[in-house]
This record gives C-alpha cells, sequence and structure tokens, in this order.
C-alpha cells in the first residue's frame, strides 16, 4: 500500500487526512495541524477527528485509548493498564502518568509457587489470579482532568459507537483470534464475546458486535471511573473473580490510584531524551545504554553493520542484566536511578566491551550499585497543532491478557502479575528473569518494558515514540532513537529499519530479515548465537515536529497501522 490522501466531503467543504497504512512507512505523512499514528487505523482516525473538532493531544490519546479497547482486543483495553507522556506545551513540562495495574489486596509473596515451591506459569499468566487491578480506566481519566479540553463524554462516544455498532473484522483480526480460539474458548465469556456460536472464529468482513463491552463504556462515559472501581462494573470484575478464585475484590478496586511521577531524563549526543519512570524499566535502562553508546562512533559504524551490532548486543546484554537485579516498584524498592544513569557508571559498562569477540552471558552479572541506590502491548504517539505531544504504551501483558472476560462487562483481563518475580530467577513470559526487587506484594506495582519516551531538540520536542513487544520494547525504542540520531534517518525510515535484540538471558542474538547475511556470518565469528526472525514483534508509532510540519509514521510491521492526520475544512476558492 502507498501513502494516500482520503477525501471526504464534510460541511459543504472537503475533509482531508493523511493515511500511512501497512508498509507505507517509507515516507512519513505530513501535517500542519497535528498527527496521531496507531496501530490500528480505525482508532487513529478518531485520535485524529478530536484533533480536528478542538481537542488536545491528551483528548485524542483518551478516544484512542477506548477505541483500542473495541478494535485490538488482543492489547487495547480497559482490563489491563499502562504508561503516559505528556508534553504540555503551554508550561514547557512533561509529566509521566503511571496507570499501571497493582497486586491486589490479598496478593502474596510466594502466591504463585507450587507445592514443590517452583513457580507454576499457568498460575501467573493463566488464571483468575493472573490479573493485577486495571489502571487504564483510572489512568485515562486522569489525564483527561489534569490536562483534556473536550468533555470525557465526548472522548468516549467513539468507541461506544464501535462496540455498539459493531466494527468490520480485519484479516488480522480474524487470524489472530483463529490462532487463539482453543484457548480464548476455555472461558466461556471470552469466547461468546470474541466467537460465533459454537466458537466458530470469525471471517474477514464480518462484523462483531460488543454489546455488553458497549455497555462498560457507556457507564465509563456517564459516570467516570467510579462505575469502574466502585459501581457496577466493579461488582462483575468481583463476581468474575469470585467465580475463579481471583484475588481482587472490592477493596482493591477501590485502592486502586493512578499516579503523576517525574519522568526520567539524559542527554545523547546533545540530544535531550525523556522517558517514563520506574516501574516502568524502559526509560532507565534506555538512558543507561545511550550513556555507554556514547563511548563508541556509532555512525561510522554505519547503520545495521557488523560492528553496529555487536555494539547494540554487547550494551542490551549489560542493561538487561542490571534489570534482572536493580528495577521495580519505587515505592517499594529504592532503584538507584542515579547510578543507573550515570556516566561514570556507563563508562566502566563501555571498557568491558570488547569489538572482536561476544562476551557469554554467563560472565556478565547485574552491577553492584555504591553502599548509598508482552508482545502484544500496544502504543501511540500523538501531537496537536499546539505542539502538545502524547507518547502512551498499554497492555493487558500477553496477547488477550489471561484470556478471562468479565461476564456481562464484555473485556478481558490482564495477566500483569506474571511481570512480577514468582520466585529469583525464574523466567516470565518473556523469558525475563527477576529478584527480589520485583517480588509480589499488595498494593505494589509489576515491573514493565514499556517505554513511551520523547526526544527533545533545543529545548523544543522533537519526536515521540514507542512500541509493544514485551521485553522487545526497550531494544526497539533504543534502536528508534540510535537510527533517528546517529543516522539521521527520517522517523519513517527509522520506523521501518530491520531491528535486533538481546536481552541477556536466553543468550541469543535475534535479528530480523534485512540484515545482510554477511553481517550475521561475521556476528557468528565473533560468538554471537544468531537465530535469524521475520519480525521481533515490535511495532513503533512515531509522531514529529520538525521544519514546520507534523510528521507521522507508523510501523509496518503490523496490518493497518496508521498515521493520520486532523481533516481540515477547505473551502472553493475562485
Amino acid at each position: 500500500m502507498v501513502a494516500c490522501l482520503q477525501l471526504t466531503v464534510a460541511g459543504g467543504g472537503v475533509r482531508a487526512q493523511a493515511i500511512a497504512g501497512y508498509g507505507a512507512t517509507y515516507h512519513p505523512q505530513f501535517s500542519k495541524t497535528g498527527m496521531v499514528a496507531v496501530q490500528n487505523r480505525l482508532p487513529a482516525e478518531i485520535g485524529a477527528e478530536v484533533l480536528a473538532d478542538g481537542g488536545n493531544a491528551v483528548d485524542a490519546a483518551v478516544a484512542v485509548g477506548f477505541a483500542l479497547a473495541v478494535t485490538l482486543p488482543r492489547a487495547g483495553n480497559i482490563g489491563g493498564g499502562g504508561f503516559m507522556l505528556v508534553y504540555d506545551a503551554a508550561s514547557g513540562e512533561t509529566a509521566a502518568i503511571d496507570y499501571r495495574e497493582i497486586a491486589p489486596l490479598g496478593a502474596s509473596r510466594d502466591m504463585f509457587l507450587d507445592a514443590d515451591g517452583n513457580a507454576d506459569p499457568q498460575l501467573s499468566r493463566d488464571s483468575h489470579r493472573a490479573a493485577g487491578v486495571p489502571g487504564t480506566v483510572a489512568g485515562l481519566y486522569l489525564a483527561h482532568q489534569e490536562f483534556g479540553k473536550l468533555p470525557w463524554r465526548r472522548l468516549l462516544q467513539p468507541a461506544i459507537e464501535l462496540a455498539r455498532d459493531g466494527i468490520v473484522v480485519t484479516h488480522d483480526l480474524a487470524t489472530q483470534l483463529a490462532r487463539r480460539q482453543q484457548s480464548l474458548c476455555l472461558n466461556a465469556a471470552t469466547c461468546r464475546y470474541f466467537f460465533k456460536p459454537g466458537g466458530v472464529p470469525y471471517q474477514m468482513g464480518e462484523r462483531l458486535v460488543q454489546s455488553d463491552l458497549a455497555w462498560s463504556l457507556q457507564l465509563i462515559a456517564d459516570k467516570g471511573p467510579e462505575a469502574f472501581y466502585k459501581g457496577e462494573i466493579a461488582q462483575k470484575i468481583v463476581a468474575e473473580m469470585e467465580r475463579g478464585d481471583g484475588l481482587i475484590d472490592m477493596a482493591s478496586l477501590a485502592a486502586y490510584e493512578p499516579t503523576i511521577r517525574e519522568p526520567v531524563r539524559g542527554d545523547y549526543r546533545g540530544y535531550e531524551i525523556v522517558a517514563m519512570s520506574p516501574p516502568s524499566s524502559g526509560g532507565v535502562h534506555i538512558l543507561q545504554m545511550l550513556n555507554v553508546l556514547e563511548h563508541f562512533p556509532i555512525r561510522e559504524f554505519g547503520a545495521g553493520s557488523a560492528d553496529e551490532v555487536h555494539v547494540l548486543t554487547e550494551v542490551m546484554r549489560l542493561a538487561y542484566a542490571d534489570r534482572s537485579k536493580h528495577l521495580g516498584d519505587p515505592e517499594f524498592y529504592d532503584v538507584p536511578m542515579d547510578w543507573l544513569t550515570s556516566e561514570e557508571y556507563a563508562a566502566q559498562l563501555a571498557k568491558t566491551i570488547r569489538m572482536d569477540k561476544a562476551r557469554p552471558s554467563s560472565d556478565v552479572h547485574p552491577g553492584v550499585p555504591p553502599a548509598a541506590e508482552s508482545e502484544d502491548t500496544t502504543h501511540y504517539s500523538i501531537v496537536d497543532a499546539d505542539g502538545n505531544m502524547v507518547a502512551n504504551t498499554y497492555t493487558l501483558n500477553t496477547s488477550y491478557g489471561s484470556g478471562i472476560a468479565v461476564d456481562g462487562a464484555g473485556f478481558i483481563l490482564n495477566n500483569e502479575m506474571d511481570d512480577f518475580s514468582a520466585k529469583p530467577g525464574a523466567p516470565n513470559a518473556y523469558g525475563l528473569l527477576g529478584d527480589d526487587a520485583n517480588a509480589v506484594a499488595p498494593r505494589k506495582r509489576p515491573l514493565s518494558s514499556m517505554t513511551p519516551f520523547i526526544v527533545f531538540r533545543d529545548g523544543e520536542p522533537w519526536f515521540a515514540a514507542g512500541s509493544p513487544g514485551g521485553s522487545r520494547i526497550i531494544s526497539a525504542c533504543l534502536q528508534m532513537i540510535v537510527n533517528v540520531i546517529d543516522h539521521g534517518r527520517n522517523i519513517a525510515d527509522a520506523v521501518s529499519m530491520p531491528r535486533m535484540h538481546h536481552q541477556w538471558y536466553p543468550d541469543k542474538l535475534v535479528v530480523e530479515a534485512g540484515h545482510s547475511p554477511d553481517t550475521v556470518k561475521i556476528l557468528q565469528a565473533r560468538g554471537h548465537e544468531v537465530v535469524r526472525v521475520g519480525s521481533t514483534y515490535t511495532s513503533v508509532q512515531a509522531v514529529a515536529f520538525a521544519e514546520d510540519f507534523f510528521q507521522g509514521a507508523a510501523d509496518p510491521r503490523r496490518p493497518d497501522a496508521a498515521a493520520v492526520a486532523p481533516a481540515e475544512i477547505m473551502t472553493d476558492t475562485d
């Protein structure tokens, strides 16, 4: 598909929307009035319409978030949580909104261990106890109250209509549901919501109506978070928990609160990087890795060269090792952020990297601070005409979360409790290792890889981005920054370039198709165990402001991704 300009008649004039669909990111879309980049086309268009109606970037982000709950059920959600970075142009400040899920009040340290003391993945991923208290509704409401302009009900109305009237099933949605038919139909409500009678999968082009979800969204529109955390929706959540021996009760729901944190900040080759702070591990480790990369001539290495991939691999190996030991919810654990992101520590790490040889992960251990400190997630980025910017990442954790829907409420619950460390050294669904810093505790937020970020140039926001992909989010975001700053790519080219990933354990270098076979051979000769894949399951959505234009790029790795500009009403002229 090539980029196109969609024209529709509106109010006697012509409404123009620039759309970049699947595969259309080789040239960014341009606009004078803002830009919305989303993994799914319909919510992108809804966000653009909000901007066209006078809403700001946060208004659009709220509308997109609720719309994705209808159109992208494997990741878009009201049963999960996430992080939102908001740059407010009027004040020049950036806020980090943490609406990550929390462990229920009845959660305990060893709740996911079996009788032999071993971690039980079924409990932490597929059971009712896998769900943390959802944060999306409260988080989007907080963002709206702090920064929004348009009425709350106006922002939910498009999602309500999509759920009530139905959406046309895309090839991507049909394929994803069919692949998971067996597991999703283990739960009767989930099977009823997303499959035809008898568990028959929907086909592309058929209409999927979600009446119970429309009911929930209407209540949230009318009554705000109260309906979800204390009212009728809360009662249905608790009833579902009681059916499956889950832990979320009315007290746990009522105790949920999102929070506004100070983002983490750092410099890379003269540009300021602002990213989400813990319990996201992404921001801290992006800054840590960039600090190490400043010790190497990345531009001279060349994009995708063996030298660049080798250095990126070694830097990722070091950062993910530290992640296993030193990151957790800052309200429960004193995260040594200053040390991890310090230039001194970066210089120490840089000295351990040899250009001629890969370092086995068995030889790499988490650093020791001084004696003082999902693959189916989804991300969207938005910039408005006033220069406000939003980078939002939210998730159910694994694809379709726990697979357990709230009967009568129309949505699937997350399985974010798997992001805690069930036991020190036990890998989670993404193979990530953890320790006591990320142990289960009541009201604690599990560690996350979600990494919304904004890059500033000369004190002004330049581009915002983020990605889904579980443990691979952090590496995808790092490469986005490197591709733009070091290699001078525009955001569309940077989004489209082949990616690689390493996370310490398992000790494998994953490279996407597009890396040269010669490069792979050189890396193997240096001792890397290279695994070639079609995709790293990441999907960067980016917006930028450059040269007096707003730009948007949607990742071609995900079908139906779109960068959409707000509609512009143009009148006939003589």
